[in-house]
């Protein structure tokens, strides 16, 4: 049972992290398209970090009581890709301000429970490597993730890339789901 849970868990995270990679650096040249200087990207980062930063610890306690785990990850993973369809629809910076506030809300709700999952999960005897393998599939997979992105964009174009992000991230969610089976 724990095997199963530590592969959705890490496959799935795998697949978000894919999916949120795409954008990476990107983002600043994204930001600049719809008009915005230096300071707005600097508003968009700091207002998707702070909203995390203090939704995670609020998340982190409900979840110890309140409310499934298993539900507010599988909310978060859903809620992070509608809010990234959502830069589809970005036009202006306080569009973006909005749009990141989202992603920060879904981030929150999908990784204080995911973390907690995973640590529950781990194999007791390796939790150094259990917590390499997350670390380190994460690290690799945005490695890959933001080449792939810049082609996306070379190529194509940012709505093409916020589809894929979207799509992948929506399959990352699916995938999550069937923890609740196991």
């Amino acid at each position: 049972m724990f095997k199963d849970r530590v592969k959705i868990l890490l496959y799935s995270n795998n697949l978000w992290v894919f999916g949120e990679g795409m954008l990476g650096p990107l983002f600043a040249v994204f930001a600049e398209r719809l008009g915005g200087s230096i300071l707005d990207i600097s508003w968009a980062w700091s207002i998707y970090l702070i909203v995390t930063g203090i939704l995670v610890i609020v998340i982190g306690k409900i979840s110890d009581v309140k409310i499934s785990k298993e539900k507010l990850m599988i909310t978060g993973f859903f809620l992070n890709a509608i809010f990234t369809f959502g830069y589809i629809f970005v036009s202006s910076p306080l569009q973006l301000f909005l749009v990141e506030a989202g992603l920060g809300v879904a981030a929150a709700l999908a990784s204080a429970t995911w973390t907690a999952l995973y640590a529950k999960s781990l194999d007791i005897k390796r939790p150094g490597y259990m917590w390499g393998l997350a670390s380190g599939q994460a690290q690799l997979t945005m490695g890959i993730a933001i080449i792939i992105g810049g082609f996306v964009v070379n190529h194509f174009s940012f709505t093409v890339l916020f589809l894929t992000m979207g799509i992948i991230q929506t399959l990352a969610a699916i995938y999550q789901s069937m923890i609740l089976k196991k």
